[in-house]
């Protein structure tokens, strides 16, 4: 009756046993700058300042923005890449086996001081303008191309 009753329990036993050891996928994304200190948003998400590690859930792009005073503002996606972790299949077995594996995305970002030299943005604004093939309104009133005055719109006296 005894050896009946441990070849029923057996199998629960090590049921049991298994879900209770099963395993366990972390992905940490770590985040720092230079200089450190910058606030750090992700996906519109508050999450602290450099340096700073998030979790994750998924592979994908993520938004990004880093604020510091003094600094420019970075706003971006960032890719964390790709993990044969994240393949289905994979990632569910790594979630039952008794197996812990930690995926690390590291993303660095240099801060760009922030100039306040208006003169300095405005030739930064023409330079990006011509490259992007804008009109540059200075040249074309030096050459005499400046737009007419539209028809319709009052003109003042």
């Amino acid at each position: 009756m005894l050896r009946h009753t441990m070849h029923r329990l057996l199998p629960l036993i090590l049921v049991a046993a298994s879900l209770a050891s099963t395993g366990c996928v972390r992905r940490t994304i770590r985040i720092t700058s230079e200089p450190p200190g910058a606030l750090v948003w992700l996906n519109h998400r508050e999450v602290g300042r450099t340096p700073v590690e998030v979790e994750f859930t998924h592979y994908g792009t993520y938004d990004l923005l880093l604020k510091k005073n003094g600094f420019e503002p970075l706003i971006g996606a960032m890719p964390t890449g790709y993990s044969v972790h994240g393949t289905p299949g994979i990632d569910l077995a790594l979630e039952v086996l008794p197996v812990h594996t930690h995926d690390l995305v590291e993303w660095h970002i240099d801060m760009v001081p922030r100039d306040n030299n208006h003169a300095a943005l405005l030739d930064r604004a023409a330079a990006l303008r011509a490259e992007a093939g804008g009109h540059n309104p200075e040249a074309m009133a030096a050459a005499g191309n400046a737009p007419e005055a539209d028809a319709t719109t009052p003109q003042a006296d």
